[in-house]
């Protein structure tokens, strides 16, 4: 998962970003008049032209970093940061100075974003900006270089993709309790630096007018804090019945696999559930699909048996791009993307695309494995170098999606049209298979479930723990307690063994040291079936959602780019008004997209004792 934020200066998303943080320099001397429309016209002007620079710079200087992690990369990129830093809070400071109703529109918005879209605003005094910059770049380097040697390997050490390699398909509970422990410890050796980091980073929110870093963060969609706390709660509350579902079905087959005693009534031990943080259940399908006697489609199977390699992945997932008429990418992102893990360095594998040029120097930097998953993953990175595309020709505090879901959702979009259909479409399949059979149906339903509704609890979790601890209703002696209560509240998961503040199981998840904010990734997951949606009533396709794929349709492609195009220079429900002609989101396509596997689970779960 990915969003890339200019103003910000994101390079790893997603689904990853490097950190950007912005110190708040003493206050402009005060005006003796107002400044004039123009001085503010002219502000912007120079304003981008000067970050542009800087932000390429430190752009390069992190993908190094992410591409080749040593002690000088680390200090090199936290250097370009600092450089940053400096400059996005001088002029988000300078920008304060400009205010009244007669701004030009596109003016004043820009002055609005390049104060909200600080990732990580730093305090004011130099020595805490140098610390700030420190701790971010240390955080997210220890993070990359983390490993687990487990006593039985006698020596070898597992990085992180290779233990979720093994947690996808171990079904020894004693292994699985071990790797998720193991791995767990990489959290706790960041904990020190993670409660500096909230301290450091709470001060440079003040001085742009935030309470905490929360606030400011939660305050970038054109709408007020309570607001958007209001609109997540409110999406969530129309989904939860069915992932409640899910989990009263899935604890009972699990129970069949592992027993009363390791899988009682109450939350599901996370350990189990096929993923380290037990945010997408899909690895453990084998246990949970409905209907044994179906044939379903072995996506790696495939793959592998037609000797795919991982540049050919990525062919696969421009071609989907270029059948909606949309052009090839540029050669220069052959050229230096990152494909596969290199063996002579550490490196952070997860995936995340890059526009760093903010122009045509288009990348994706990820340790492609010939899956399905990944075949997954590969389409929805693209989807953010396509928006990227689309929307560099507006002026470069524009050039982002409308708002950080939207960036994660296209992506997603595009992953939804990896059908049957479209899988023999690009020859991966047999014709024969592209209309499959009612149960292989729902078996795919269900696949999809444990992908999207089984992460829509972890995705709002993350960042509500974030926000009480930026706010300081959940303090440092209770991080992990709060977490913990959080995962149990909300997703109905427990850890295999006792946790205490000693542990910081927070910081095992990359988007939390790594400064990424992760309330988008809820959003998008909403989001992506609702473009679906309107993208297939585009094309021309009345059938159930969950059978259309809009490749090769020249019209879903002229939506998309229309809306593409607009990048953050309108407020986002205009965005979604120019794709599916809605301006509030809307949960009702996720539920229509999977109403037939919802009242198979609603069948199956009578006589249970659901909840937790």
């Amino acid at each position: 998962m990915r969003r890339l934020t200019a103003v910000a200066v994101l390079a790893l998303a997603a689904c990853s970003a490097p950190v950007q943080q912005a110190p708040a320099p003493a206050p402009a001397p005060a005006a003796a008049a107002p400044p004039s429309r123009d001085a503010a016209v002219a502000f912007v002007r120079a304003v981008e032209q000067e970050l542009a620079t800087l932000w390429i710079a430190q752009q390069r200087a992190t993908w190094v970093r992410a591409t080749y992690i040593t002690d000088d990369t680390e200090a090199l990129a936290a250097q370009a940061a600092e450089a940053v830093m400096v400059a996005s809070a001088r002029r988000a400071q300078e920008a304060t100075r400009f205010t009244g109703p007669d701004l030009p529109a596109d003016v004043a918005r820009k002055l609005r974003l390049l104060k909200l879209s600080i990732e990580l605003p730093a305090p004011p005094a130099a020595a805490e900006r140098t610390e700030l910059a420190t701790i971010t770049q240390r955080l997210e380097g220890a993070y990359g270089k983390g490993k687990y040697c487990p006593p039985r390997l006698k020596g070898k050490c597992l990085t992180l993709d290779e233990i979720g390699q093994i947690m996808a398909k171990s079904r020894d509970p004693e292994e699985l309790a071990d790797l998720w422990q193991g791995w767990h410890q990489v959290g706790a050796g960041l904990r020190a630096d993670y409660t500096r980091y909230v301290e450091l980073a709470n001060k440079g929110a003040r001085t742009l007018g935030y309470h905490d870093l929360g606030e400011q963060w939660q305050s970038r969609y054109d709408m007020k804090p309570a607001e958007l706390q209001a609109l997540v709660d409110r999406l969530y509350a129309q989904l939860q019945p069915f992932y409640r579902e899910l989990h009263c079905y899935t604890r009972a087959k699990l129970r069949e696999r592992y027993g009363q005693s390791r899988v009682p009534d109450g939350p599901i031990p996370a350990h189990l559930l096929g993923n380290m943080w037990a945010q997408e259940w899909n690895n453990i399908d084998d246990l949970l699909i409905p209907k044994r006697g179906a044939s379903s489609i072995d996506v790696t199977a495939r793959l592998r048996a037609k000797k795919v390699d991982p540049i050919g992945m990525v062919k696969y997932a421009e071609a989907f791009f270029v059948s909606l008429g949309l052009a090839p990418l540029p050669q220069s992102f052959w050229q230096r993307s990152m494909f596969t893990r290199p063996r002579d360095r550490d490196v952070v594998c997860h995936a995340s695309a890059w526009d760093v040029d903010f122009d045509q120097d288009l990348r994706i930097k990820m340790c492609i494995d010939i899956t399905g998953e990944d075949f997954t993953t590969v389409h929805h990175e693209l989807g953010h170098n396509y928006y990227q595309v689309y929307y560099r020709n507006q002026p470069i505090l524009f050039r982002d999606s409308a708002n950080d879901g939207f960036h994660e959702a296209l992506g997603d979009t595009i992953a939804l049209s990896i059908t049957p259909a479209y899988l023999a479409r690009v020859g991966l399949i047999d014709a024969a298979h592209a209309k499959p059979s009612p149960d292989a149906e729902l078996n795919e339903l269900m696949q999809r479930a444990l992908e999207k509704i089984a992460f829509l609890p972890f995705g709002m979790l993350v960042d509500k723990w974030r926000w009480d601890v930026f706010s300081g209703k959940t303090a440092p002696a209770d991080y992990n307690a709060a977490w913990w209560r959080l995962r149990r509240d909300l997703q109905g998961v427990a850890p295999p063994t006792a946790r205490s503040e000693a542990d910081f199981d927070p910081g095992a998840k990359y988007h939390v040291p790594a400064n990424v904010p992760y309330a988008r990734y809820f959003l998008a997951t909403i989001l992506q079936f609702q473009f679906h949606r309107a993208l297939c009533r585009a094309a021309g396709q009345t059938g159930p959602l969950h059978r259309c794929s809009i490749y090769g349709s020249q019209e879903a492609g002229r939506r998309l780019a229309a809306m593409m195009a607009m990048g953050q220079s309108r407020p986002w429900p205009e965005a979604l008004k120019a794709l599916t002609g809605e301006t509030s989101i809307d949960a009702t396509a996720i539920i229509d997209y999977f109403k037939p596997l919802q009242d198979y689970l609603h069948e199956q779960n009578k006589g249970r004792t659901c909840g937790w």
